[in-house]
């Protein structure tokens, strides 16, 4: 895995994007005060659906994958 500081990441983000597009490996992203993974949609979106499989299967379902925000989208 991938682990970066915040600056490395900035100055480099695109490329990052690419290679966490390709390798389907995190990067993580550390911070002064936090951290935080970089994934790809399609990644993030195959966690999403494993957990919304493994939530039902319980009797509790998330949201489906297509239901959440995706590439160009940001909530908070």
């Amino acid at each position: 895995m991938t682990i970066l500081s915040a600056s490395a990441a900035r100055a480099s983000l695109y490329r990052l994007i690419d290679e966490a597009a390709q390798s389907h490996m995190p990067i993580t992203i550390t911070g002064k005060r936090n951290s935080a993974v970089l994934l790809s949609v399609q990644d993030w979106m195959a966690i999403q659906e494993t957990l919304r499989q493994l939530s039902a299967a319980a009797g509790k379902a998330p949201p489906a994958a297509e239901d959440l925000p995706t590439t160009g989208q940001a909530s908070g």
